[in-house]
C-alpha cells in the first residue's frame, strides 16, 4: 500500500493545483483521477483568469428573458425538462440568492480570492514550465444594446470599489482593439487585468506533471471507493491501494459521487456546457477572449483556432449531447467575428458544479475527520484553482490562510 500525507481525488485544475500548492508546503501527495489529468471540465472551459466576476449567476428577473428561455429560444441557456423539475429546490434557492445582501456577500467574497488568482496562477505556471500558455489579453465584454449595457452597471459598480481596472468602450474603441471584430453598433468593456491561455487543459496537464516531477504519484482510480482506514483515508488506484492521512475531493461535478454516500448534502446542480473550435478567416485576427453579455457564448483565441464555449444547459450529466446552443451561439457569433470553418467533427461538451450561492466549498468536512473539500467552483473553476488550491493546503498544514475562507465553508449549508 502507498502512504501518503494527502490523496487528491480529481486531476482537473482545481485538483492539480491543490496538490501543487500541497507539495509546496512539504507535503506528500497522491492525485488521482478515472482519466488523465486534464481532460474532463477543465479541458473545455474559455482560458479565462478573471478579474471581474463581481456578479454572480442570478435567477432571471426579466419577462422576455424568462418567455425566452421557456420558449427554449435563447442562446444563452437550454434545459431538458426532466432534468429542470429535480432543479427546481436550487433554482428556488439561486432566486433567494439573487437579493442585493447575497449580490453584495458574493461581490466581497470573490474579490477576495480573484485578487489572487493571476498571481498564484502564474506561480503554478513558473512551477511547471508552461508560462507559454499564458497572455496578457485581457478581454472584452461585448454588449449589442445600451440596455445591456447599464444592465452591467453593477460589475462597474464593485470593479471601482475593489479597484479592478476597466476601460469603456464606444464602436471606435473596439474596432481599434479588436480590428477583427463587426461591432459597428455595439458598446464594450475592457477588462486589462484578465489574463488568459492558449490550453487550459495542457495547462493543467503541467500543474499534473509537475506533481509527480516532484515526488508526487500520479493514479488512474475510481475515486467513489474511498474509505475510512486506520485513521485516516484509502483509495484504490490502478496501482493499487493508497492510504493518507487525509484526503481532498476536488472532483467537481463528481463530487456528490463521493460525498454523498458519506452522509454530506450540498444543494450542487451540473450545468453543461459545449465548445467547437473554428479555424480562422484569412487576413483576420482575434487576439483577446470576448464574451457576447446577451447570448451568453465566449471567443477565445486558442491553440487549435477559435473557441467558441456556449452558454448553460440544464441536463442530467451523463445524458447524451444535445448541442442545439453551439449551433445558435455560432450564428449570432457570426455576427460579430468571421468564423471560418469547424476545426472538429463534434462538439465537445463537459459540466460545471454550481452551488446556488456562485460560491465554491472550500474547507474541512464538518462530519468526516481528516477529509477536505474543493468543488463547486461553477464558471470559475479555471480562474480559482490555484487559490482555492493554495487555501486547502494551508489548512492543512496548520498555516494561516492567506485569505478569509469563512465565506466558502462549508458549514453554511448545514
Amino acid at each position: 500500500m502507498q502512504t501518503v500525507d494527502v490523496i487528491v481525488l480529481g486531476a482537473g485544475i482545481v485538483g492539480a493545483s491543490t496538490a501543487l500548492q500541497l507539495q509546496r508546503k512539504g507535503l506528500e501527495v497522491a492525485l488521482i483521477d478515472r482519466r488523465q489529468p486534464g481532460e474532463e471540465t477543465s479541458h473545455g472551459n474559455a482560458g479565462i483568469i478573471e478579474r471581474n466576476g463581481f456578479v454572480p449567476v442570478t435567477f432571471p428577473d426579466k419577462p422576455r428573458l424568462l418567455l425566452e428561455i421557456a420558449l427554449k429560444r435563447s442562446v444563452a441557456v437550454n434545459y431538458d425538462l426532466k432534468a429542470l423539475a429535480r432543479l427546481l429546490p436550487w433554482l428556488q434557492a439561486l432566486r433567494r440568492q439573487s437579493s442585493r445582501v447575497a449580490l453584495q456577500r458574493f461581490a466581497h467574497a470573490i474579490d477576495a480570492l480573484e485578487r489572487h488568482a493571476v498571481g498564484e496562477h502564474r506561480a503554478l505556471a513558473a512551477l511547471a514550465d508552461c508560462e507559454r500558455y499564458y497572455r496578457r489579453t485581457g478581454w472584452i465584454h461585448l454588449f449589442r444594446t445600451e440596455a445591456a449595457y447599464a444592465a452591467a452597471e453593477t460589475a462597474r459598480h464593485y470593479a471601482r470599489i475593489f479597484g479592478a481596472a476597466y476601460q469603456e468602450l464606444g464602436a471606435l474603441d473596439l474596432n481599434e482593439l479588436e480590428p477583427g471584430l463587426t461591432a459597428d453598433d455595439c458598446l464594450g468593456v475592457f477588462w486589462p487585468e484578465t489574463e488568459s491561455v492558449s490550453n487550459p487543459g495542457a495547462v493543467t496537464k503541467a500543474f499534473a506533471r509537475k506533481v509527480g516531477e516532484l515526488g508526487g504519484h500520479l493514479y488512474n482510480g475510481d475515486a467513489r471507493r474511498l474509505t475510512r482506514s486506520k485513521g485516516g483515508w484509502a483509495a484504490m488506484s490502478d496501482r493499487g491501494p493508497v492510504w493518507g492521512r487525509a484526503a481532498v475531493v476536488a472532483l467537481g461535478p463528481w463530487a456528490m459521487d463521493v460525498l454523498g454516500p458519506l452522509g454530506h448534502r450540498f444543494p450542487m446542480a451540473v450545468k453543461r456546457g459545449y465548445h467547437m473550435h473554428f479555424r480562422a478567416v484569412s487576413g483576420v485576427s482575434l487576439t483577446r477572449p470576448v464574451v457576447d453579455m446577451e447570448n451568453g457564448y465566449v471567443l477565445t483565441p486558442m491553440e487549435k483556432g477559435v473557441r467558441l464555449t456556449t452558454g448553460v444547459e440544464f441536463a442530467a450529466r451523463d445524458a447524451p449531447p444535445t448541442p442545439v446552443q453551439i449551433d445558435r451561439a455560432k450564428a449570432c457569433a457570426k455576427e460579430i467575428f468571421p468564423l471560418g470553418a469547424p476545426a472538429e467533427a463534434e462538439p465537445w461538451m463537459g459540466s460545471r458544479p454550481c452551488l446556488p450561492d456562485s460560491l465554491p466549498v472550500v474547507g474541512a468536512s464538518p462530519i468526516a475527520p481528516g477529509l477536505w473539500l474543493n468543488f463547486g467552483h461553477g464558471h470559475v473553476g479555471f480562474t480559482l484553482g490555484p487559490v482555492t488550491g493554495r487555501l486547502i493546503a494551508e489548512m492543512i498544514a496548520g498555516q494561516a490562510p492567506f485569505v478569509d475562507p469563512s465565506a466558502l465553508s462549508p458549514l453554511r449549508f448545514l
